[in-house]
């Protein structure tokens, strides 16, 4: 039986078998008064399952706008990006907040967790909004915690917890749903270097582990070179770069 949700939905052509995020001549335009910003000018890009992905560039380049539309939160003004299969420019939009929640993850700068939640409440959360009992969100958001090393925080709040356990309780709630995709921006550009590197070392760890696809936005030198491939926003488009 055809799942209604995807009926009429722009499938991608032929791909790979183990492919989960494909872009084709993505274009992306801002507005800045009478002067038309052309950030994005026909980004290519193929994930393989369970591939690492560092994107680096300068600020201002556009490597947070390119992240933002792989994970379907804005839209391109052309070009594709599937997930899965689905192209999520095309799709509506509660068929992309599905998708979103079951297939990807997302880690930022700032962990974004909410303040008055326990670590195991917000880990919970992308289950609960996708539909999992309480009880079972709960289960699977310790289980998931202690993998990243803070069984002993599940009850604890953020404010209760230092920037790299802040941290690894976002790695937590992007993985808690078993993404294919996990998308992260700067995820240690707010961390000392002793816990960034504990963090990097994690991220390459679970993404082994899981077979789970990452694409980091990164300036950490290091966290890119650990990557499976390493690609530079320069002038609208995405070059790939010799991992050392």
């Amino acid at each position: 039986m055809s799942n209604p949700n995807l009926e009429g939905l722009t499938k991608a052509p032929p791909r790979e078998v183990d492919s989960v995020l494909r872009v084709e001549g993505l274009h992306k335009y801002y507005s800045q008064g009478q002067e038309k910003l052309h950030i994005l000018k026909g980004v290519n890009l193929n994930v393989s399952r369970g591939q690492r992905i560092a994107i680096v560039g300068l600020s201002g380049s556009g490597k947070s706008t390119l992240l933002h539309l792989l994970g379907g939160l804005d839209s391109p003004n052309a070009g594709n990006v599937w997930l899965n299969g689905i192209d999520l420019a095309t799709a509506p939009d509660t068929t992309v907040c599905r998708l979103r929640n079951e297939h990807l993850g997302f880690v930022y700068q700032f962990h974004h967790l909410m303040a008055d939640f326990s670590a195991a409440e917000n880990v919970a959360m992308p289950l609960m909004i996708g539909g999992a009992s309480r009880s079972v969100a709960l289960q699977q958001a310790s289980n998931i915690l202690a993998r990243v090393g803070l069984s002993d925080r599940l009850k604890h709040r953020p404010a209760q917890l230092s920037g790299g356990e802040r941290q690894r309780v976002a790695m937590a709630r992007a993985l808690v749903t078993s993404p294919d995709c996990v998308l992260a921006d700067e995820p240690t550009g707010n961390l000392d270097e002793k816990t960034a590197t504990e963090v990097n070392e994690l991220m390459v760890e679970l993404s082994q582990e899981l077979q789970i696809s990452f694409i980091i936005v990164t300036h950490n030198v290091d966290l890119a070179e650990r990557m499976d491939k390493v690609y530079r926003l320069h002038n609208g488009l995405l070059q790939e770069e010799a991992v050392l």
